[in-house]
């Protein structure tokens, strides 16, 4: 365990290293030839140390209370990182731990890693193709679509904000529409006219709000398992529509 003084250092330092870098859309990784680097530089000693351990470990499930307990040596440096202004560094440490903030669920966290990484051009890890934007969206969709409870709505549509204008594969885009157009199904399904945050629209402006992300992953992506989401949104919109009826005519 670090103690406070050297995890102030270490988030000062970081803080510094967004300061000594230009050009964000290509950015160079620090080296040991400052204070800062040296920092950096025996940080991702650790972090290659870790990553080691974690290979020892077979089960996914059994490595994620592990990588909790990592990333907490790692959070001052990436707290100054995260705080400095202006450009930024190619940064390991960084990419490293939104892959793991996102395989522990901590989806707040993985999200202002990410928006450092996509603002600051940076890429993904040794190993990894994907762009941070997209890895993002793929890893995140995937989760939700697999796990409903596992990630809100609010997450889901602050990852839509992120990845906006960023290019992608369109199946992924329209995982991401399909999980978003899910949720807004169930706030559709859960609608409350009494509720204080009740849209405008009621109902309805759920359904169709559904409709509007769901039909854009199909158009994304034909394979995506969306058409009966959709042909059922369909029936429920025309019930509610001027002059629907949602009781059967009686004889």
């Amino acid at each position: 365990m670090f103690s406070p003084a050297l995890r102030n250092r270490q988030r000062v330092l970081a803080q510094l290293s967004g300061q000594e870098k230009a050009e964000p859309a290509a950015p160079a990784e620090l080296t040991p030839t400052t204070l800062v680097g040296q920092e950096y530089a025996a940080l991702r000693v650790l972090l290659h140390d870790n990553l080691r351990t974690l290979s020892d470990i077979a089960s996914h499930e059994a490595r994620v209370p592990v990588k909790v307990e990592m990333a907490r040596a790692f959070a001052p440096w990436i707290e100054g990182v995260l705080a400095a202004q202006g450009t930024a560094a190619q940064d390991e440490i960084l990419v490293v731990n939104l892959v793991w903030a996102i395989d522990y669920r901590d989806f707040d966290y993985a999200l202002r890693l990410a928006g450092h990484a996509i603002r600051h051009g940076l890429t993904m890890p040794q190993g990894f193709t994907r762009t941070p934007a997209c890895y993002l969206t793929e890893e995140v969709a995937t989760i939700a679509n697999a796990e409903f409870d596992a990630v809100t709505l609010d997450h889901l549509l602050a990852v839509q904000a992120l990845i906006d204008g960023h290019d992608m594969h369109d199946a992924v885009r329209a995982k991401l529409l399909k999980a978003i157009g899910r949720r807004y199904a169930r706030r559709a399904e859960e609608f409350d006219p009494a509720a204080d945050n009740a849209p405008a629209g009621g109902k309805a402006a759920y359904i169709q709000t559904a409709l509007e992300a769901l039909q854009r992953a199909l158009q994304l992506d034909k394979n995506v398992g969306v058409k009966k989401d959709i042909e059922r949104l369909d029936r429920e919109a025309k019930k509610l529509a001027p002059g629907g009826d949602e009781t059967p005519p009686q004889e």
